[in-house]
């Protein structure tokens, strides 16, 4: 027993290392996710390289497209908010980081007793004095031993917590950057559409001119030149349509970089906006670590996983240490009397939960079931991102099968234009296939110009799809 004695420090030591090593919880493992072997059949699978880690100023090459990016990743208010979120999460980390460290507070404290004369020690039971001073001055410290391992859980609970902002920012400014490209697109067809309307309505009103010259001549009724001017009008009544649609997606994109309302300069047409043709999309295991929203999701679920160790943690012995010193004095002179007014405490406290009304086995499942709704909310944009990926390259492949023959028939329904006013002039033929004519015509321009669009919103998501423009 005596040798026993000898030795209880050392093995306090030892059953304090081996409470610490059992860390409660399990460490993360990323958990089986659905992927396709590859995302283009016609790719080699062990093709690494991907548009997604393309920088977008190397990606988007219209200058004045760059700038609007380059404005909305610096006054976008959304992209703002995000980041700010980034700057509450690392100071959480900080925190967190300070929980291995004892907690010191210093107090300083003059208090004045008087007791009554009648009380146990008052004068009239025999005390010399009824009052008296008490100075305190003391330096306290208190020291939380992470036994089970709750402390490095909180730790890496709030570290996870940062690098799901961090992740979650850079999501925003993809989303960000995909929005502000595909909103200068859709300006530029629709200055595409207004200048296919206004040249339509040239026509139209050349048509007019000759129907009202031939029914002078007797040539042709008055109801051909009420059709003539009508067909004027519904082309007419677009003009103003498209100018009051692109005046809001010049306020759309405003909005989106952080502008005032107002006119955005361009001096490009949509025909002139081209892609590299390649469409490498990379392995699809790569979206786990490329996918900056996927990678939040996983950071939120590394998180969870850290709360259950400390929801666990929770239930076993919590093993506080306290230490305090100080000087004590019931004369304000002697206060600092060394060694006279100095005195000390040392202790260690060893508290187990017993009955808390399930409070913490209650959060413990809680933890679980929320770890395993953050597994399903990992996979389910594991998913999400795999088959974005695969709907974008299927719409590239399909819009330019479009815009081929859209091309094509708005070539055949130009020439018809020209060929039915000829035919109309040698009257060979009627007013009813002169504006039709030019009715398909006009319509069929405006569809080339939004299936363009279309192409090229689809290449854009493709580069977001695969985690492009946060770089």
């Amino acid at each position: 027993m005596k040798k026993l004695h000898q030795y209880r420090y050392i093995i306090f030591l030892l059953i304090l290392w081996g409470g610490i090593s059992c860390r409660t919880g399990k460490n993360y493992q990323r958990p089986d996710v659905l992927l396709p072997e590859s995302f283009n059949p016609g790719v080699h699978a062990a093709d690494t390289n991907s548009i997604g880690d393309i920088a977008w100023k190397n990606y988007f090459s219209d200058p004045v497209l760059q700038l609007l990016i380059d404005s909305g990743i610096s006054r976008n208010y959304d992209l703002q908010f995000a980041i700010r979120n980034i700057s509450i999460a690392r100071s959480q980390v900080k925190q967190a980081g300070w929980l291995w460290y004892p907690q010191v507070n210093a107090g300083l404290s003059g208090q004045y007793y008087r007791n009554s004369d009648n009380s146990p020690f008052g004068t009239n039971n025999g005390a010399l004095v009824n009052h008296f001073n008490d100075f305190v001055a003391s330096v306290n410290m208190s020291w939380e031993i992470d036994i089970w391992g709750k402390i490095s859980r909180q730790k890496e609970s709030s570290m996870a917590g940062y690098l799901q902002t961090y992740e979650a920012a850079k999501a925003v400014q993809t989303q960000l950057v995909a929005d502000i490209a595909q909103g200068y697109f859709s300006l530029l067809m629709l200055d595409q559409q207004l200048q296919q309307t206004r040249k339509t309505l040239a026509l139209n009103t050349d048509f007019v001119k000759l129907t009202n010259l031939l029914f002078d001549a007797g040539e042709v009724t008055y109801l051909a030149v009420q059709q003539a001017e009508s067909q004027r009008q519904s082309t007419a009544v677009l003009v103003p349509l498209i100018e009051q649609n692109i005046r809001i997606q010049e306020n759309g994109l405003q909005l989106l970089t952080g502008n005032l309302p107002g006119s955005v300069d361009r001096f490009v047409n949509l025909t002139d906006i081209h892609f590299n043709d390649g469409l490498t999309t990379g392995l699809p295991v790569s979206l786990l670590n490329r996918r900056p929203d996927v990678r939040a999701s996983e950071m939120g679920l590394v998180n969870a996983n850290a709360q259950v160790g400390i929801s666990q943690a929770n239930m076993y012995p919590a093993l506080n240490l306290t230490a305090g010193t100080g000087f004590e004095s019931i004369k304000s002179s002697n206060w600092f009397n060394i060694p006279g007014s100095l005195f000390g405490v040392a202790g260690a406290t060893l508290i187990q939960p017993v009955l808390r009304g399930r409070q913490l086995r209650t959060q413990l499942e809680i933890s679980r079931q929320q770890r395993e709704q953050a597994v399903i909310r990992f996979r389910q944009s594991v998913l999400t991102a795999a088959i974005e990926v695969s709907n974008a390259l299927v719409q590239i492949s399909k819009l330019k099968e479009q815009e081929n023959i859209a091309r094509a028939r708005t070539d055949t329904l130009s020439a018809a234009v020209s060929n039915a006013q000829l035919l109309f002039r040698n009257d060979m033929a009627n007013y009813l296939e002169v504006i039709t004519a030019q009715q398909n015509a006009l319509d069929a321009q405006l569809s080339l110009a939004f299936i363009q669009r279309a192409e090229l919103n689809a290449r854009v998501e493709l580069y977001r799809s695969l985690g492009g423009g946060w770089k």
